[in-house]
């Protein structure tokens, strides 16, 4: 892949002498959906799927870049203002690299071309991937010595800023200190993280993808956000200590029950009862308990659909047909909802029954199923002399 990439990078920009060579994967959420964000758990893995990016320093202040995929390239310079509204990929990028001028710690452009295996759109952090792989390729250009953490900030705050979308930090977390062959405990309070085995033992993660398509900063996600907030405003008012939904308890929400509005209960509902999962995912999927994995990814997926309301019509249907296969121990949506995947825990001697029965469902299945193999993580792989 490195010498297809300097091959790459000669067909853009001339001879890769000089540049850096990053990847970094995409990652699927196994359980802990819309609770980044309220300072709760997640627990993602890292996926055999990837964004591979490279890039050089360049002595003046102009920004070239290449999405080879797409076959599309932008020239910018740093002194001029930019504009990010409906931009596609140019965010994930050229935010990095903005926000690290910001900050004062890069001054000079870069020629960048990148590419990806991971699918856009579908739920499966393509775009923090972009960014974690920009990140690091940035970081070893430049000397800049940003630790993971660190640089997960960061790319989170490039979602936030340059893409308008008001993510937690799960997925560049998940994207940056991933490590094959495990889940991510991440406690996105205090920003915490275990490494958590996963042994399988016959069974593998498939992720289907309906092929529903959305744009988070277009959906109704910030609007989840948004009513996380004002649940949070308004218990507050009644609780001090309630400072973010991660605060609540079930006794807690049950006694402000008849206080709070309809749909405010239930966002805070499905926010206490996914944190609980998630804790109690964890210890199951570290002790191998994998039949009560897979019924708290089914409990997931219904407090999804019902009291988040973040489900699709699609999503709901894979779900469905996957719980008829013998040998799948639970089904969910992964990701923000509304389109994109579910993530399927399956016997590896029942994929090819899970195949036939989903495989009518979606629009070429060797592109739109994923059986999660070694996964990725994230790192430099070369510094090309």
């Amino acid at each position: 892949m490195t010498i297809r990439a300097a091959v790459l990078f000669r067909d853009h920009f001339g001879d890769p002498t000089g540049a850096v060579v990053a990847r970094a994967p995409g990652r699927v959420n196994l359980i802990g959906e819309h609770t980044d964000y309220n300072d709760g758990f997640v627990l993602p893995t890292t996926i055999d799927r990837h964004v591979e990016v490279v890039v050089r320093r360049r002595s003046d202040r102009k920004v070239r870049i290449a999405a080879a995929d797409l076959g599309e390239h932008r020239d910018l310079d740093l002194d001029q203002p930019i504009d990010y509204s409906n931009s596609g990929w140019l965010p994930y990028v050229m935010g990095v690299v903005h926000e690290l001028v910001q900050r004062g710690r890069i001054h000079f452009g870069v020629e960048v071309v990148f590419r990806g295996t991971v699918p856009r759109g579908a739920g499966l952090s393509s775009s923090a991937a972009l960014e974690v792989a920009t990140a690091l390729a940035l970081d070893t250009v430049f000397n800049l010595w940003l630790n993971p953490i660190d640089m997960a900030r960061l790319c989170r705050d490039v979602e936030h800023r340059y893409a308008g979308v008001r993510c937690g930090i799960m997925d560049q977390f998940a994207s940056r200190l991933g490590r094959s062959d495990h889940a991510l405990l991440i406690d996105c309070r205090n920003l915490d993280a275990r490494h958590v085995p996963m042994p399988l033992d016959g069974h593998r993660f498939v992720i289907v993808d309906s092929g529903v398509r959305r744009e988070l900063a277009e959906s109704d996600y910030n609007q989840r956000r948004t009513e996380c907030e004002e649940a949070v405003t308004f218990l507050h008012g009644m609780d001090a200590s309630i400072t973010s939904l991660r605060d609540l308890t079930p006794d807690t929400l049950a006694r402000h029950k008849e206080r709070l509005p309809p749909d405010l209960f239930a966002r805070c509902r499905h926010v206490v009862s996914e944190n609980h999962r998630v804790l109690e995912a964890c210890e199951r999927l570290a002790n191998g308990d994998l039949p009560a994995f897979g019924r708290l990814m089914k409990a997931s997926h219904l407090s999804l659909r019902n009291d988040f309301e973040v489900s699709h019509p699609a999503l709901d249907r894979l779900v469905e047909e996957a719980h008829r296969v013998d040998g799948v121990l639970g089904s969910r949506l992964t990701g923000a909802g509304f389109g994109g995947c579910t993530v399927n825990l399956v016997a590896e001697t029942s994929l090819s029954d899970f195949e036939r029965q989903l495989e009518p469902l979606v629009d070429d299945w060797s592109a739109r199923s994923i059986v999660v193999g070694t996964p990725e993580q994230a790192r430099v792989t070369e510094v090309i002399t």
